[in-house]
């Protein structure tokens, strides 16, 4: 039986709700303000002038430069762009690339996929947090190297990569160069591109409370990156496609918002993840926290957990039922029956893999949440372990 009071979304790494000042800029647009960004007349100006202002607003957010932006339709077309763009730029330099076992599937399956047509990738290990060791990407690195990809923030289980630390190694010992996906980063933490020392970062909408059907990707001036669609040469000749500019309008407005209350967001989001953890771990025995312990290692708002005896699909749909939405795994592969990848590669066995739960706190979640999920996951976890027999 549903409980009755407020449904408690607790998704937010597979997507966000549209905050409603997104919304109100988005409106204009899908109304009286419909031009075509390269039409010359006043409707297509008003829609060129939105769409730049949108830009500098991602720009602002991630300390980079107007024109280092290029709009796309979603996280995984930046990734590809970034992977496949770079691969095909600089074959005649060399056909090596490196990215980790963690990543996104569009990255893994990207690379997968230029392996088929004579790349070599290497894709490095992590250790039990799902963290790289700087020292195995050294080791990687060889004279052949074009492109090194790992992501800022894993979507799974929160393990905040040291980009910092790999970017400068990378660009100290190869001619490489070194792109992030940062999409679950914007809205949670502070993401400076300059200060990160990469070449390319990928953000998305939908991550950060803007609609699914937009994101970005960042390319340091200078680099060598090949399009992906090629058309009447949109976005400087680097994305061809007519704008999408209502969306474009809310992923500024919500870059600006991002950049204006991301200190506020990040501690609030910590509050809520930090008692999740300490509770659960309190009240329910045989579990595993997935990804690191450390919040200073983790994404605000991302919890993990493994529930030894629990299947993570039952106890999702079982939160459900009680108005709760949670995930296990990746929401990307949901209707898949193998175990997270990422949950391989830290280590955990088939039971435990097939056990997890995540918990994506966001802007509009509040503490009085985390009693409610706290209070659910524990009778849920001793309902389903009462039908198998795990005490």
């Amino acid at each position: 039986m549903k409980e009755p009071g407020r449904k408690i979304y607790a998704d937010n790494n597979a997507t966000t709700p549209v905050d409603p000042r997104v919304k109100e800029a988005i409106i204009p647009h899908l109304e009286d303000k419909y031009g075509n960004p390269s039409s010359l007349h006043e409707k297509g100006k008003e829609a060129r002038e939105a769409v730049e202002k949108a830009r500098s607003r991602v720009a602002s957010m991630l300390n980079a430069r107007d024109e280092e932006i290029v709009f796309t339709s979603c996280a995984t077309e930046s990734n590809n762009f970034a992977i496949k763009g770079t691969a095909f730029a600089r074959k005649d330099v060399g056909k090596h690339i490196i990215t980790t076992e963690v990543e996104h599937d569009c990255v893994l399956n990207s690379c997968k996929w230029l392996e088929e047509r004579g790349f070599e990738v290497t894709y490095l290990e992590v250790d039990e947090e799902g963290i790289i060791s700087a020292d195995k990407l050294k080791e990687a690195l060889r004279g052949e190297t074009i492109l090194v990809s790992v992501m800022a923030a894993n979507n799974e289980i929160g393990s905040l990569q040291p980009i910092k630390k790999m970017a400068e190694i990378v660009h100290n010992e190869s001619n490489a160069y070194f792109h992030t996906d940062a999409a679950q980063v914007p809205g949670k933490m502070p993401i400076d591109v300059k200060d990160m020392g990469v070449d390319m970062a990928t953000i998305s909408g939908h991550k950060m409370y803007a609609p699914k059907g937009v994101g970005a990707l960042w390319i340091n001036e200078g680099l060598d990156v090949g399009p992906l669609l090629h058309g009447g040469g949109h976005e400087d000749g680097r994305r061809s496609g007519t704008e999408n500019v209502p969306y474009i309008v809310g992923f500024g407005k919500a870059c600006k918002i991002a950049e204006e209350e991301c200190e506020e967001d990040k501690q609030k989001l910590q509050k809520m993840q930090d008692k999740t953890i300490n509770e659960l771990e309190e009240r329910i025995d045989k579990i595993k926290l997935n990804g690191p312990r450390d919040l200073d290692k983790r994404l605000p708002g991302n919890v993990n957990f493994s529930f030894h005896g629990v299947e993570g699909e039952s106890l999702v749909l079982r939160l459900d039922e009680r108005g709760i939405h949670t995930s296990t795994g990746s929401a990307c592969a949901s209707d898949e029956l193998e175990a997270s990848h990422v949950l391989k590669a830290i280590g955990l066995g088939p039971e435990l893999a097939h056990s997890s739960l995540r918990i994506g706190y966001g802007r509009f979640n509040e503490m009085e949440d985390v009693d409610k999920i706290v209070k659910a996951v524990e009778e849920e976890v001793e309902n389903l372990r009462s039908i198998t027999s795990v005490r």
